[in-house]
């Protein structure tokens, strides 16, 4: 990836080597570039952080399905990934490798043409000359001396050496070299004609080691070939152990690589990329191409040591970048054939867009991104999907830089921060949702002026109770003033006790984690439920206690701060006796009003032998529904209230829950994904008011 990364510093060199001109205009709703801030970011990953905790997997499925803020849209990799396939399949279909000489062979054949018309000329000259010799396959000679080749050769011979050229160029490049021409003029286009074609061999060849490659003189040729030379030759320093002098090479030869390579390894990537696009252009070939190509080489190129310091290169580069494309090859169906420097330039941006395509592929992180080389994927992608992969890579240092995930050890987790965020917005979700006619403006807090003492202070406002808390009054007025006595106060310094009509409850929410529950659609709305109550607790009602255990085949008490990261299991069965165990014992070393709230979408498959194994069966066997039962009972002796909430109740599921009421008093809902937070929440608040209401009756 050095490339990208080397052309990612040219671009950002070139920025600040000047000013950027930038202009404004009045904001109406239509422009776009704003750039995602931490809120919006994570705002987009709060469901997946939800359902899994993991802050990675939500990133990477950000990065690959985008995401909208404020109506525009960032395309996801998955996107781009597949507007780079459709260019590919564009360029693959439109286009062949037919015409890379089709231009030369067009001039060639007029050359042909020219040297046979000036042979037909010279055979009517003769029957002029000649009349009685009218035979019409005849040999016909001149003896004007002035005539080429009358000396050596018959008109009928040179025509039948015409005919008898090969098909192939390269074939009637060599026959034609020893050829006599008559014709001057064909004679002058061939020899410019074969000119040209050995310096555009000599370019395309070239092109694979530098971009400078037009009107090479013999000079720039020497030059070039003493670069090869030396590069082989620090090649060979290097596989020795030796370090070679980098910077010496580049004083002398540095022109050759407007890339402005900063080390031996990024130049060394560069040379493979090209050289690789060079082969991936002769593996795209047909077989009778390749062998036109070898052979136009083998001919026209003459310079021996030339050849070897490429092929010597070669080998050189694809051992040390096995990986660079040297197998790649692209099947063309196009109609519009390319000349060769229009096939390397294609080959080029084919093996760009095979780059790109890799580099998103294994993007499973947004850093990963950074080595994009942005100003390329903006010429690949267009100007929108670049500022997009941008924005993409900074979507993790964003959520750190705000302190709402950190780096472990490679590993992103969340923040304390980005947990009681998590909590507010599903519970800011939830209430908002909720009808005002059933728990008001949803404050749950009685404030009252007796009962016992909260520990807790408020600044004093207008109609509060004037029940001042000294110390923290002074230390108000101290600080504002800066100390000294007198201590003058000011009503902004007041700060008053609160006291708080206080019941304690104890609750363990038994949150389903079966392979049901993701199946169904059920496990994050269950998920978000359980966390927004964390949230209500520990906000509203910080003496109450809530216990979280998680129950598939078997169930496991988590600790509320672990609550974020806990997903469903890759697992068969629903054991509900072990959880309601793990409760029971959970609450039996808390006070004051103790329940369980359990939500499920099936029935208890799934039970603890006497062994203590999990043993887990569909249908339910009646060892495991008598031995739920049975846990219910024990619940129901400790005065633990047991109220679960269905989804996608079955009629076996609804019949069930319905005798856990029976034989424990609590309640049973029957609920959707929709409207289960609605339920949970409302009952646990409610319940709340009943008892504090009891409270006050006593």
């Amino acid at each position: 990836m050095a490339l990208w990364r080397l052309r990612k510093q040219r671009t950002a060199q070139r920025e600040a080597s000047g000013i950027r001109a930038a202009t404004y205009s009045r904001w109406d709703g239509t422009q776009s570039g704003f750039d995602p801030d931490a809120a919006d970011i994570f705002a987009e990953l709060r469901d997946d952080l939800l359902e899994h905790g993991d802050p990675l997997y939500a990133l990477r499925r950000l990065l690959n399905d985008g995401f909208e803020i404020d109506g525009e849209r960032i395309k996801g990799i998955r996107e781009m990934l597949r507007e780079l396939r459709e260019r590919r399949k564009e360029r693959l279909e439109n286009h062949n490798l037919d015409g890379m000489y089709d231009d030369i062979a067009k001039e060639l054949r007029e050359v042909i043409e020219m040297e046979r018309k000036s042979l037909d000329d010279m055979a009517e000259t003769s029957q002029t000359a000649n009349p009685a010799d009218d035979a019409p396959n005849s040999p016909a000679t001149s003896q004007d001396d002035d005539s080429p080749g009358s000396d050596f050769h018959t008109l009928a011979e040179k025509q039948m050496q015409l005919d008898m050229l090969p098909p192939d160029l390269a074939g009637q490049l060599r026959q034609l070299e020893n050829y006599e021409f008559t014709s001057p003029q064909a004679q002058q286009r061939f020899y410019e004609l074969l000119n040209e074609l050995r310096q555009q061999l000599m370019e395309n060849f070239v092109q694979q080691i530098t971009e400078q490659t037009q009107n090479l003189s013999p000079e720039d040729m020497s030059r070039i070939k003493d670069m090869l030379a030396e590069l082989n030759q620090m090649l060979e320093q290097r596989a020795q152990g030796e370090e070679p002098d980098f910077n010496a090479f580049m004083d002398r030869f540095g022109d050759f690589f407007p890339e402005n390579p900063q080390n031996l390894d990024e130049l060394l990537e560069i040379l493979a990329r090209r050289m690789a696009a060079m082969q991936a252009m002769l593996n795209s070939m047909t077989p009778e191409q390749r062998a036109q190509m070898s052979q136009l080489a083998q001919q026209l190129m003459e310079d021996l040591d030339f050849n070897w310091q490429m092929n010597q290169l070669a080998q050189n580069l694809q051992q040390l970048f096995p990986n660079a494309g040297w197998e790649a090859g692209y099947n063309f169906g196009g109609a519009d054939p390319l000349n060769f420097p229009d096939a390397m330039q294609l080959m080029q941006e084919l093996g760009d867009i095979d780059q790109l395509e890799n580099l998103l592929s294994n993007a499973n992180h947004p850093g990963a991104l950074a080595d994009v080389d942005i100003e390329r994927a903006k010429e690949l992608l267009g100007e929108d999907a670049a500022r997009n992969l941008r924005q993409l890579s900074e979507l993790a240092k964003k959520l750190e830089e705000e302190g709402l995930i950190e780096n472990q050890d490679g590993h992103y987790e969340m923040t304390p921060k980005a947990i009681r965020r998590l909590g507010q917005h599903a519970l800011a979700d939830l209430f908002s949702k909720l009808t005002k006619d059933r728990i008001g403006g949803h404050e749950l807090r009685e404030i009252g002026q007796g009962h016992e003492r909260d520990f807790f202070t408020k600044p004093y406002e207008w109609g509060d109770p004037f029940t001042l808390d000294i110390q923290r009054t002074v230390r108000n007025a101290i600080r504002r003033t800066g100390g000294g006595v007198p201590v003058n106060l000011s009503i902004d310094d007041f700060e008053i006790e609160q006291s708080e009509n206080l019941v304690r409850s104890s609750t363990v929410l038994l949150l389903d984690l079966s392979l049901s529950m993701p199946m169904r659609g059920n496990f994050l709305p269950a998920k978000k439920v359980a966390i927004a109550l964390q949230t209500l607790i520990t906000s509203k009602f910080p003496r109450d206690y809530l216990g979280i255990v998680g129950f598939s085949d078997i169930a496991r008490e988590f600790p509320a701060h672990q609550l974020p990261t806990v997903s469903w299991e890759y697992v068969h069965g629903t054991n509900m006796q072990h959880a309601l165990m793990l409760a029971r014992q959970m609450l039996s070393t808390q006070s004051g009003f103790k329940q369980v709230i359990m939500v499920t979408d099936g029935e208890p498959t799934a039970h603890i032998t006497d062994q203590g194994h999990p043993y887990f069966s569909y249908p339910p066997t009646r060892e495991t529904v008598h031995k739920t039962l049975a846990e219910v009972m024990r619940c129901t002796r400790e005065d633990i209230l047991i109220n679960v909430f269905m989804l996608d109740a079955t009629d076996y599921l609804a019949h069930f829950v319905e005798q856990i009421t029976k034989l424990n008093g609590g309640r049973a809902f029957f609920t959707t994904p929709g409207n289960l937070g609605d339920y949970v929440l409302v009952d646990f608040v409610e319940q709340k008011r009943k008892l504090l209401s009891n409270r006050r009756a006593a």
